[in-house]
């Protein structure tokens, strides 16, 4: 049955022969022999434990040694070569026969070979090379293993013996000629390749034209050596990074820039020379087709390796270099030039950096590094230089409101021996002083540049005819005022808003001074030529004809203010303002009209009091007493603490003394909290001392001690509201919040319009300051509709806006953005504001046309953060639209200018890498976001964006190249 192959059967057989107890050891051990045979043929798991188990019990047969090469031969056949050795090495060869012995030889030879243990493999060969059965094959693998070891002349002359054998012939053609190549054989590689290409196997066809083509590279023949290249398919269809530098290389050497480019940038993930060769060979590309900022990003690379010296330092003066022109992102472009100069002091470009330094600080706005640089390397030069800086430094505190800071600067700025530097610096100190409200010294500072100057004033001094106008006109010095507005709108260059203000400042001076015909006829310019708030000008046109007796030019002004289509917060002082002219005019029926319109349609108005006093007194003198009482109780009730209403009482008195009812009056009077009779003169009299204290000394300790004395005593008395909110504004203005909050709430709860409104504003700014948007937001809100201060109204939507957006409320957030945009007149900063509001909320509501309308816009007149917030949008939605190049191009000039917003810039690097990466160019996509990972660990958000983004874009990369890895993270 064995030797029939019924392996099964016999194996079966062979075991019940082992259990018979009558068979002798001779047979027992013939049935463990042939169990064990059985068991390798049908492939059983423990085949190795049985053969072992013969050799154990039976270790003297003379079967042993046919055991151990039976199971060697099976395994070998069935192509398991580590195990045929291990069976192979237990066999004792010298009771085989001469034929055995050959055949175990050249097997164990094979698979040594297999298993790439190739010296073994050799020395198992050597002794069958002239054998007549195994010679052939073993003089092949002898001169393949020689191949393999690299020792090409016992390769080459051994192969060639057999190089007409069919079975071999495709083979050691190849080998002959790789051998050929690798010993330096260029012209003959050629000269044999090109014959052997037409014949030679389609799986051989890809190496051989690869050993063509870079025989020609080595020739320099790079024309020739280009399609040769291109046909090699590479090792498991990968082509590693030398592939793709010989490439790139022979097109870098025909001028073919962006074919080079294509094969350099594919070149990632290794540390070598040909890496270091091809990023500086890359960078050369980039230059020669104009993209610098690529450029940068290669010869950074090549930099960074030390394999070739001479390399790395021109890469080195390259990046530092193009860090300059371009901007650097990964670090400061002063830090970049002065490394270089660090690690090259011998170089021969190390003046011409020198002199970049400083250039760069300035360009990139980083004053503050530039102010250390100039102090820590002190000259003459550098000297002036630091002057001049300080003032660049000053004007940057003073844009971000750090007024104080900033005029230290100035101050150095000064002392320059630049005229222009002096003057611009003395210029923004006075600046400076009038916008932290020391107005005086402004005005002083203002006026000593004037005197100084003799030249015609451009630039910053432009306006300075108008700054020292407005200093006079906050000193309440009216008459200088006007004579400086006066001066200012001589200068033909100014625009329209600026003489629209100064237009309006200068009627507002001649009001003040009681020279209103100039007033009528400056405010009546902005009325007639500009239109910016020309409630404001046709009120005041009104209060001016008022003055000069010409009551019916007033009303007819002051008509045009109620009657307007706009939205005016003087409509309710206009109507107070109508009621009192036709008052005068004892025109009582329209007074009347006027008056109950104003309470009717601005039922919160400052004016409510006061209205309700003047309809009181109407109905008093046309005998209507009881209707004027009816006024003045309201006054009491409504408006307790107020001076109108202590006015109210002593009119009521009147009243009840003409209708002969004191009683009734005293009976009155004793239900109003506020009103004691008895002690109305020290009330009088103790507020008095208080109030001249406030208005003398206003902030002082002994002011709010003063007014605190007040209110313990008289807590309801009649100018309890009034000490209340000059106390309040005291510890406001001395930055003691937590006592102003409390008074402020206080002034709120007493509901008095003439405060309320200083109340909103003030106690809203305490929240703003701690962004409690929800305690701020209501008081804000209240504040745009309560207010009738323009300056106030403004105040409140601006921040109404702001403050929705930082609380998400996106929609509401865009609708008061849109309302300040409507306005006629808005300072830049607001303007600025609100496209912004509404651009940023956009992107979060993901309405991107909206986004992109609103950022371009912004693009025209935004600066520092704002700015580089703008460029990186730009750039973000033409990298939506696939407008890769042009995206790139708005990132550069981000990154060139604005370098110093860190957040934005680094942003708009992983933006560039997929740009990079949209444009096929994988070496810069890559080197872009390996260097955000590596250099900005503070941006999480952006770390998170980068790795996805390099994710994406290493997973299919790895495909075509074999030196690229994908990294997971931990």
């Amino acid at each position: 049955m064995y030797h029939t192959k019924a392996y099964a059967a016999a194996q079966k057989t062979f075991q019940e022969a082992k259990e018979n107890a009558d068979l002798g050891a001779h047979l027992k051990a013939e049935a463990s022999y042939y169990e064990a045979m059985c068991a390798v043929k049908l492939k059983q798991t423990d085949a190795d434990k049985k053969v072992l188990s013969f050799v154990s019990d039976y270790p003297n047969n003379h079967k042993k040694n046919a055991a151990f090469l039976n199971i060697a031969n099976y395994y070998f056949a069935n192509k398991k070569p580590s195990y045929a050795l291990k069976w192979y090495k237990k066999i004792k060869k010298n009771r085989l026969s001469v034929q055995n012995q050959k055949e175990v030889n050249f097997k164990m030879g094979y698979s040594y070979l297999a298993t790439n243990n190739l010296t073994l493999a050799k020395k198992s060969f050597t002794p069958l090379i002239n054998d007549a059965k195994y010679g052939n094959d073993s003089r092949y693998y002898y001169g393949f293993i020689s191949y393999k070891l690299e020792d090409y002349g016992i390769a080459a002359s051994t192969l060639k013996e057999i190089a007409d054998n069919d079975s071999y012939k495709a083979e050691i053609s190849y080998y002959l000629l790789d051998i050929s190549f690798k010993t330096g054989k260029f012209q003959r590689c050629i000269e044999v390749g090109l014959k052997l290409l037409p014949t030679i196997t389609k799986k051989l066809k890809s190496d051989v034209s690869k050993i063509i083509g870079e025989s020609y590279f080595n020739l320099k023949e790079y024309t020739k050596a280009i399609p040769y290249l291109k046909a090699y398919k590479g090792s498991v269809k990968k082509w590693n990074n030398t592939d793709f530098y010989q490439l790139g290389y022979a097109y870098y050497k025909q001028q073919d820039f962006e074919n080079a480019l294509n094969n350099f940038n594919k070149i990632i993930g290794e540390k070598n020379t040909v890496s270091q060769n091809a990023y500086y060979h890359l960078g050369e590309c980039y230059l020669n087709l104009n993209q610098n900022a690529a450029a940068l990003n290669a010869f950074k690379s090549a930099s960074q390796m030390p394999f070739d010296k001479e390399i790395q330092e021109d890469a080195a003066l390259n990046y530092a270099k193009l860090s300059y022109e371009q901007g650097n992102p990964f670090q400061l472009v002063s830090d970049v030039l002065q490394a270089y100069l660090k690690t090259y002091p011998k170089s021969k470009a190390y003046q011409e950096i020198n002199e970049l330094v400083v250039s760069s600080f300035v360009h990139q706005q980083n004053f503050e590094g530039a102010l250390q640089f100039l102090s820590e390397n002190k000259s003459i030069e550098n000297n002036n230089f630091r002057k001049e800086v300080s003032l660049y430094r000053g004007i940057q505190l003073f844009n971000e409101n750090k007024y104080q800071k900033a005029l230290a600067y100035f101050v150095v700025g000064k002392n320059a021996t630049n005229q222009e530097i002096k003057e611009r610096s003395e210029y923004w100190e006075a600046e400076t002083c009038y916008r932290m409200e020391q107005y005086q010294q402004a005005l002083e500072k203002f006026l000593r540049i004037e005197i100084n100057t003799n030249t015609q004033k451009t630039g910053d001094l432009a306006d300075l005819s108008y700054a020292i106008g407005y200093s006079y006109f906050k000193l309440k010095k009216y008459q200088k005022a006007g004579v400086y507005f006066t001066a200012f709108l001589k200068i033909n260059t100014i625009s329209d808003p600026l003489k629209f203000d100064a237009h309006l400042r200068l009627g507002d001076s001649y009001f003040a001074i009681g020279k209103y015909t100039k007033a009528i006829s400056s405010y009546k310019k902005v009325v007639d030529n500009y239109g910016f708030e020309s409630d404001y000008a046709s009120y005041q046109i009104g209060m001016s004809y008022g003055f000069t007796g010409q009551q019916q030019a007033k009303i007819t002004a002051l008509k045009k203010v109620i009657t307007a289509d706009n939205i005016s917060n003087l409509k309710d002082d206009a109507l107070y303002q109508l009621g009192n002219t036709y008052s005068k005019l004892k025109e009582v029926t329209s007074a009347h009209f006027y008056y109950s319109t104003l309470l009717e349609e601005h039922p919160k108005s400052a004016f409510t009091s006061r209205t309700l006093l003047r309809q009181g007194l109407l109905f008093f003198n046309a005998n209507a007493s009881e209707k004027a009482l009816i006024k003045y109780k309201e006054v009491a009730m409504r408006f307790p603490n107020s001076p109108e209403a202590l006015e109210a009482v002593s009119n009521a008195k009147k009243v009840y003394i003409s209708e002969d009812t004191l009683d009734a009056y005293i009976d009155w009077v004793a239900t109003l909290k506020f009103i004691n009779i008895s002690n109305l003169e020290i009330d009088n009299a103790t507020f008095a001392i208080a109030e001249k204290k406030y208005n003398t000394e206003n902030t002082s300790g002994k002011t709010s001690k003063s007014l605190q004395r007040y209110l313990e005593k008289f807590p309801e008395g009649p100018h309890s509201v009034k000490a209340l909110s000059y106390l309040a504004d005291i510890f406001f203005k001395t930055n003691q919040f937590e006592k102003a909050r409390s008074n402020y709430i206080l002034l709120l709860n007493e509901k008095d319009a003439e405060y309320t409104e200083i109340a909103l504003n003030k106690l809203s700014q305490i929240y703003l300051e701690e962004e409690d948007f929800e305690k701020a937001l209501p008081l804000l809100k209240r504040l745009e509709q309560e207010g009738y201060i323009l300056e106030n109204i403004l105040f409140a939507q601006s921040n109404l806006m702001k403050g929705y957006y930082k609380t998400s409320e996106y929609g509401f957030a865009i609708a008061y953005a849109q309302k300040m945009l409507q306005k006629e007149k808005i300072a830049t900063a607001i303007e600025n504001d609100a496209k912004m509001i509404i651009a940023r909320s956009s992107i979060k509501n993901k309405d991107f046309p909206t986004a992109a309308e609103y950022y371009s816009q912004l693009e025209e007149t935004a600066t520092g953060s704002l700015k580089s917030e703008t460029l990186y949008y730009k750039a973000y939605f033409k990298n939506i639209e696939k407008e890769y190049q042009q995206s790139n191009a708005v990132v550069q000039e981000l990154i060139a200018n604005y370098s110093a917003y860190k957040y934005w810039a680094v942003k708009s690097y992983v933006l560039m890498g997929q740009n990079y990466y949209g444009l096929k160019d994988v070496y810069q996509a890559t080197f872009v976001l390996e260097n955000v990972l590596k250099n900005f660990s503070e941006f999480k958000d952006i770390i998170k964006e980068a790795r996805t983004v390099l994710s994406v874009i290493k997973e299919p990369e790895a495909k075509p190249n074999a030196t690229v890895i994908i990294e997971k993270e931990n």
